[in-house]
This record gives structure tokens, sequence and C-alpha cells, in this order.
């Protein structure tokens, strides 16, 4: 028997019976499908996740004081040695791997305009800040190094700020607006950046770090700071630089802990990477045992199908079938019966990757799982359909004609 033969039969045999031949490949369609859902959500999240933290800022260092434990009297007290002016200064005389650095204040003060107020977000930065975390402004300008030195009383807002203190003003550059008791002029309008990880970015307002040192929190103490490396490839050397110039500016003794630490984007991404794919691997194998339960279900489905055709096998064999040609009958019913449900839940997975998609979350399809799984569908059919076909096989004529 040639293979156009051996898929003709095959195929008529199948359609023989439509509706169980669909019931039998459902158990396959389920495990396609939720294989490539499950590895495309986790591919999906990985990359939104990546996106958010590479929206924070280009190669970007963050370096925060660290807390420590003093001991007064009989009570254990927490406590941080904040960054000074004098320690981002050497950072920019000395750093030779840092495109960019900011000293950060950040705190939540009442913010009001002509139509609302809000407790808002306040980072006093300089002006570099806004090359460090990638901020483009849509209007007006950033503030610059005049406005730093003169303590400028300048802001430069976010979308959702804009919108909460001012409504739909139209043109609000170099109209007023209060910070808790302070009053300052808006000269900026920062791009739309949404959601991420530590919630809306839109609602924030950026002004001076001197500023905000003297006018808002009458401290020399900053919280953290920013730096941005010239190249990926300098992320490492950049880290062990700051920590060697912090350390000399900090008088911290050699062989002492640091009082400060040291966040690394790239280890934050390698870090999420790793935990997304490690989760995505696990549902991804869950979803497989339904592939595995497909395979049962056709295996099972294969044996009722010999014990009903036994009498159409003794008849085969009696006219000159020989058993490789039963065989490989039963066996091509099985991979079409696989590779069938296969196809139908690479379809499915498909839709409902769009729905989602629609529906805001992020999915992504890898071709290589969807190649995969096919693949995956027809070693089923093979390996679940062989018993069945191998048991077709061994009947004897004889038996196979008296049977009723």
């Amino acid at each position: 028997m040639n293979i156009i033969q051996l898929l003709h039969t095959s195929i008529r045999s199948i359609l023989r019976n439509r509706m169980r031949s669909f019931l039998t490949s459902l158990g396959v369609i389920i495990g396609v499908g939720s294989v490539i859902i499950m590895v495309a959500l986790g591919e999906g999240s990985q990359r939104a996740i990546e996106a958010q933290i590479t929206s924070m800022g280009t190669n970007l260092l963050q370096v925060y004081p660290r807390r420590q434990a003093s001991r007064s009297g009989q009570q254990m007290m927490m406590r941080m040695n904040s960054f000074t002016k004098k320690d981002i200064q050497k950072l920019k005389d000395e750093s030779t791997f840092a495109a960019a650095i900011s000293g950060i204040i950040q705190t939540n003060l009442n913010v009001s305009g002509s139509e609302g107020n809000a407790q808002v977000t306040i980072f006093g930065v300089e002006p570099e800040y806004s090359v460090i975390r990638n901020w483009k402004i849509v209007d007006g300008n950033f503030f610059d190094d005049e406005d730093m030195f003169y303590r400028n009383r300048v802001a430069v807002l976010g979308n959702t700020t804009v919108k909460t203190i001012f409504g739909d003003a139209g043109d609000i550059l170099y109209r007023q607006m209060r910070i808790g008791t302070n009053y300052f002029t808006v000269i900026g309008i920062l791009e739309t950046k949404g959601g991420g990880m530590s919630g809306d970015m839109d609602d924030i307002v950026m002004i001076p770090l001197d500023t905000a040192m003297t006018r808002l929190n009458n401290s020399r103490n900053i919280n953290t700071i920013a730096i941005s490396v010239i190249s990926k490839e300098y992320m490492e050397a950049a880290q062990k630089e700051t920590e060697l110039i912090l350390r000399e500016s900090r008088n911290i003794a050699e062989g002492a802990a640091s009082d400060f630490e040291i966040m690394n984007q790239a280890e934050m991404i390698n870090m999420v990477s790793a935990a997304s794919k490690t989760m995505t691997t696990l549902l991804a194998a869950i979803a497989g045992v339904s592939l595995l339960v497909g395979g049962i279900g056709i295996m099972n489905i294969m044996l009722v199908s010999v014990t009903e055709r036994t009498r159409e096998i003794g008849i085969r064999m009696a006219v000159g079938g020989r058993k490789r040609d039963i065989l490989f009958q039963f066996l091509a019913e099985s991979m079409i019966l696989s590779l069938m449900g296969g196809i139908l839940g690479i379809g499915m997975a498909f839709l409902a990757c769009r729905i989602l998609a629609v529906a805001g979350i992020p999915s992504v399809i890898n071709p290589l799982i969807v190649a995969g799984s096919a693949i995956f569908a027809a070693m089923v059919g093979v390996i679940f359909g062989y018993y069945p076909a191998l048991k077709a096989a061994r009947l004897y004529p004889i038996d196979a004609l008296r049977y009723e």
C-alpha cells in the first residue's frame, strides 16, 4: 500500500465517525492550545516587566543608603546615613563610566493648581536626571544649571498631575502652582509614560534638587543617587567604581561594610527574566499534562476501533493485506487524529492570544513553541497509537473473520 492509499484509507475511516474523532482529538487540542497560551502569557509578561524596568532609565545604577542598627541605651534603633552634595560631586569628578549623575530627593506633598489639588510625589533632581531616566519634554523645557544655582521655584509636571490640578485648561506653561506653602512656576510638561512598577509614572512633579533641599525639606540629606552608565558592557565596572568612590567620600574604613547599596538595572532585568522563565516553564509543564491525557484518549479510542473493526481487519488480511499495511493504517489514523488536534489547538491559541491582546493582557507567541507543539502532538499520536496498531496487525485472519 503506497502512502497516498494509506492516507486516503485512514482519512476515510476517521471521517466515518466525525464526532467521535473530534472528541478524541479534543484532549490534544486543549493540550497544545494551553501550552502555547501559557508560554505566550509568560513571555508577554516578561517583556512587559523588562520594558517597565528599562523605562526607568538607560544602563541605570541606583545608590541607596543602607539601614544600619545603632544602640541607644537599651533600645536598638535603625538609622540611615543619607548622601550629601559632596558625595555626588566626587562621583561626577572621578567617575569614568558615568554618562550622567543626579541626586534625588523624593517626598509626597499636597500640590494645588487652579482646578484642584492632590497628594503628589515630588522629585527634587538635577538637570541630568532627564537624560538618566529618558524623560522627554513635550511642551516647554526642563530646568537647567542656572535654576539649580539660584534655587529657582520652577517645576516640570507629569500629565496626570496636569489634569488633576489644572484640568483641561489648555496651555499651562508659566502658570502658578503651589507645593506645600511655596508657589512654583510650571516650565515644562513631561511625555506620557503610563503605569510603572511603582504606580502611575505620570503623577509626578520635578523641581531642582537644591530648591527641594532648601525650600521644601530644609535639609542637606539626599535620598538616592541615579547614575546612567555610558554602555551596558561597563555596568559591572561602573558599579565597582561607584562603590570605591563613595566609600572614600564617606570615609569608610577598609574591610568595613558599606553604609549604602547599589542596585544594578541589568541585574534586576536578569533576575526578573529568570523568575519569569521559571514560572513560564512550570505553567507550560502543567499544560503539557493535558497533552498526555489527550494521548491516552487517542489510545483508548484506537483500541475500541480495533475491536469494532476486527472483522474488517480479517477480510483485508484474507484478500492479501499484510500485517505491515494494517499496522501503518492504524498508526496513520492515530497520527492524523493527533495532528488534527494540534492544528486546531494552534488556531485556538492564536485566537485566545488575540482576545487577550484586545483586553490589554500582554502575550507573545513564540514560533518555536508553536512548531514544537505540533511536532509533539504528532509524536503523541505515534506513541499512543502504536500499541493499538500493533494489536490490530497481530490478529489472526481466521479468528478475525469469525469475530462477531
